[in-house]
């Protein structure tokens, strides 16, 4: 499921989100380990950055580009409610260059 990120420094409008959750809540049945994908320019800080926003727990994996330019992240995190997602969406907003997928 692709989810359009919200633009830095804003958060999804409400309708758009209860959209979504209720395509979410649809689909898994919470808790559920939930995947995040991303891709970033490889940043050791922004990538630090990226990782700090999820659990402990959370499976986090990494890949660079063929060039190196930039890094794909995918997250496996045990979620326990929807609206976690959309924090964490929110969250790594935040982080400079972020493309959610």
């Amino acid at each position: 499921m692709l989810m359009k990120q919200p633009k830095k420094g804003s958060s999804f409008n409400s309708d758009d989100k209860k959209r979504l959750q209720s395509l979410i809540d649809d689909i898994h049945e919470w808790p559920s380990v939930f995947m995040f994908k991303y891709v970033l320019p490889t940043d050791a800080e922004e990538l630090k950055k990226l990782k700090l926003i999820f659990s402990e727990s959370a499976e986090i994996n990494t890949r660079q580009s063929k060039n190196g330019k930039y890094t794909g992240v995918t997250v496996k995190e045990m979620i326990m409610k929807s609206e976690t997602v959309f924090e964490r969406y929110e969250k790594t907003a935040e982080i400079k260059g972020i493309i959610s997928l």
